[in-house]
């Protein structure tokens, strides 16, 4: 049994699973909540660890990189430690010459160069993928099935005396410690009112399932294609604003377009649509640190990069637990920076 710090986890998603397990494994007794009313938005993503590719191409500040990358050099060893299965083959963006033109610079820049792949070998690691475009593969971004690592992230927890309540959090209670890790939830702005600087974004994912879309990951323009075990993957909308997790025809239009542009055999193709709700800070980054209100601590708003920094974030969250040094990138994550 532990004897470490009582802490209630509120949120069992990539972020709030991945705390859990790394403060029962400091030996604290830990509690995760969470009602698991509608999809978590960490298991409708389509699970890239993406560092370069999403600074690229998602207009990510290029001074954190260094911390994107060494959020995912956590991944290995959490993945033997918990049994998740990360898929290191690579990803390859793909469209016109005059598209890739930037993103070849942007890899230059950044430090990287890209394999360009010859149509054949494209076909043969994408099948059906559009013949009018050129690829440029990157074996540094890599990818993970988000609904196997929620699985097994919490069966590792609940091995190591981590328990499990089907219930919404509203206060810190007789616990030392309560970590909110809710996405882009509201109900606890009371608790820590760092909370009003997110902003809520809807995701929404086109699932192919009788398409299963090879064996890398592509960027394209306008979409991604994940390949997994449900089907192939196409994403994602993003909609600022937007709290619900209804799909909405209207806005996946574009998305659809994009997907057939991709694999011209999904033009008219039945498709399946998964949304869900995450939540960004004003610059981008999460907010993981102390709350201004004694014994909370945040681990939320990490946008599109939620599965990508959760080891960084449950790193840097159990040190702030138990009194160890949180890191060096913990200062650019500390809620404070908005409490002007």
């Amino acid at each position: 049994m532990a004897h470490g710090p009582r802490v209630i986890v509120a949120g069992a998603g990539a972020l709030g699973l991945n705390v859990a397990l790394a403060l029962a494994d400091a030996g604290c007794a830990v509690t995760v909540c969470d009602p698991a009313k509608a999809p978590q938005a960490s298991s409708v993503a389509a699970g890239m660890l993406a560092p370069v590719f999403e600074t690229v191409l998602d207009g990510g500040d290029d001074a954190d990189l260094d911390l994107l990358l060494s959020a995912r050099n956590l991944w290995p060893a959490l993945a033997a430690r918990a049994g998740v299965e990360v898929d290191r083959s690579g990803t390859a963006a793909v469209g016109s010459a005059a598209w890739l033109a930037p993103v070849r610079a942007g890899l230059t820049r950044l430090g990287f160069r890209g394999a360009d792949l010859p149509s054949s070998l494209l076909m043969g690691l994408a099948p059906g993928v559009s013949a009018d475009v050129e690829a440029l593969f990157l074996r540094e971004d890599w990818r993970l099935d988000p609904r196997q690592a929620l699985k097994v992230l919490r069966q590792a927890a609940e091995a190591v005396g981590v328990a499990f309540k089907a219930q919404a959090v509203r206060e810190r209670g007789d616990a030392d410690w309560l970590v909110i890790a809710t996405g882009a939830a509201q109900g606890l702005a009371d608790v820590a009112p760092e909370l009003h600087k997110l902003t809520p974004i809807k995701g929404q994912i086109l699932r192919y399932a009788d398409r299963r879309g090879g064996r890398v990951s592509l960027r394209g323009e306008g979409a991604y294609a994940v390949p997994g075990a449900d089907g192939l993957a196409i994403g994602a909308t993003m909609e600022p604003g937007r709290d619900d997790a209804e799909p909405d025809a209207a806005s996946l239009a574009p998305l659809v377009a994009a997907a057939a542009r991709l694999f011209p055999e999904l033009a008219g193709a039945t498709f399946g649509v998964s949304a869900g709700v995450r939540a960004a800070s004003p610059d981008g980054r999460p907010l993981v640190g102390a709350s201004v209100t004694p014994g909370v601590i945040l681990a939320v708003g990490a946008r599109r990069n939620g599965w990508l920094l959760s080891p960084l974030v449950a790193r840097i969250v159990t040190a702030q637990v138990t009194g160890a040094d949180p890191g060096p990138y913990a200062t650019r994550f500390d809620p404070a920076r908005f409490a002007a």
